[in-house]
């Protein structure tokens, strides 16, 4: 077994154990050792005691007691806040785990970089590429010959069509489509349920069917 701490103690925080369970339920692999999380809430707290799952404290205070290194997850929604705080636990020797429900649906010649999370229900097609820390939510659809850069964020049930560009640190809202062989720019935000007609410039956010 080889051992695995989570970033986050939210939602997608225990979404993320969820998956690590599952994973261990068909093969077992990773032992959970604990979720690291600067300020967590008093309800995230019990919750994650509910399901015997410690609290390893701020990062900082793992970064400075940690021995030998170990897997990492971030799971966090904020694609720049991931993108940051994965790079100090990279920079202090941990290393990305790259996490696929056992109910997701993968593709021939998909590629996932390290840090990303498909989540159970997820669709991925033929020959997609995923960058660093991608986040695929729960029955998401990316369609063939598909490129998400690194830190992009698609949202639950959120459908990208084939031959689609989607820039780093995005984020796709929940419910939203985006058409076959359009480019989303870097940092933009697409709004929940929106349906992408043309191509995103970078740093837009847009809304709407269609959306604008």
């Amino acid at each position: 077994m080889e051992r695995i701490v989570v970033l986050g103690a939210g939602g997608f925080g225990r979404e993320a154990l969820d998956v690590i369970e599952a994973i261990n339920s068909v093969s077992p692999r990773w032992d959970v050792v604990g979720v690291i999380d600067d300020a967590p809430a008093a309800v995230q707290l019990d919750r994650l005691a509910a399901r015997g799952v410690p609290w390893l404290g701020a990062l900082d205070t793992f970064l400075d007691s940690s021995g030998e290194p170990v897997w990492f997850t971030v799971a966090i929604g904020s694609p720049a806040a991931r993108q940051r705080l994965h790079a100090r636990l990279e920079g202090a020797g941990h290393r990305p785990a790259t996490l696929v429900h056992p109910a997701a649906h993968v593709g021939s010649l998909v590629s996932l970089a390290p840090g990303t999370i498909i989540c159970g229900g997820a669709q991925i097609s033929t020959n997609v590429t995923i960058g660093v820390g991608g986040h695929v939510n729960p029955n998401a659809t990316i369609g063939h010959d598909s490129t998400l850069h690194d830190w992009v964020s698609i949202n639950p049930a959120a459908v990208v069509s084939g031959e689609v560009t989607i820039g780093a640190t995005s984020l796709v809202g929940a419910g939203a489509v985006i058409l076959q062989g359009l480019l989303v720019g870097e940092g933009a935000l697409i709004g929940a349920a929106a349906c992408v007609t043309r191509s995103v410039e970078p740093g837009r956010t847009v809304k709407g069917v269609p959306a604008r």
